[in-house]
């Protein structure tokens, strides 16, 4: 599962749209086809678990201290992982056939529990792929921002997900 941030203000161009692998998380997928809306999704993904994979774009390459830096302002100043050390995801309703699912549900994040939609396709190699974009703002979270503000994290987060062995 990764995270695909993406940068505004007028600083945007010393940023980085940053790619964030979640790197500990489980689910559960219970899939009726001749059914699809008796199915039931969940996810639980531990809020420290989030690793900088790269950065694109910025003055400068993003480097090794970059990522620790911005890991460690993920856990300390927008996530909370002591106080809050999940985020969950409960489907409350499935429509669609097996290869195009749209899953709604409630996401819970730092406490604060709202709805969110995830679309998701079943690829003739057997991989789910697909995904859902996450509004900060939604959940109580101020993005993140430098330069007395020049430079912001989007409010819009985009969660996608390439799951294998699910047929």
């Amino acid at each position: 599962m990764r995270l695909k941030t993406s940068r505004t203000g007028l600083g945007r161009k010393a940023g980085h749209d940053l790619t964030i692998e979640v790197t500990r998380w489980s689910g559960e997928i219970e899939f009726d086809a001749a059914d699809p809306g008796r199915s039931t999704v969940s996810v639980t993904v531990e809020a420290d678990s989030l690793e900088v994979l790269e950065g694109v774009g910025g003055l400068k390459p993003l480097t090794d201290a970059d990522r620790a830096e911005i890991k460690q302002t993920m856990r300390d100043k927008i996530l909370h992982p002591a106080e809050y050390p999940g985020i969950t995801f409960t489907s409350t309703g499935v429509a669609g056939s097996p290869e195009s699912v749209t899953v709604t549900g409630d996401l819970t994040i730092m406490g604060t529990t709202r709805p969110i939609t995830v679309e998701a396709r079943l690829d003739s190699d057997g991989r789910v792929r697909g995904g859902a974009t996450v509004v900060q703002s939604t959940w109580g979270i101020k993005p993140y921002s430098a330069f007395v503000g020049a430079l912001r994290l989007a409010d819009e987060v985009r969660v996608e997900f390439d799951l294998a062995g699910l047929t």
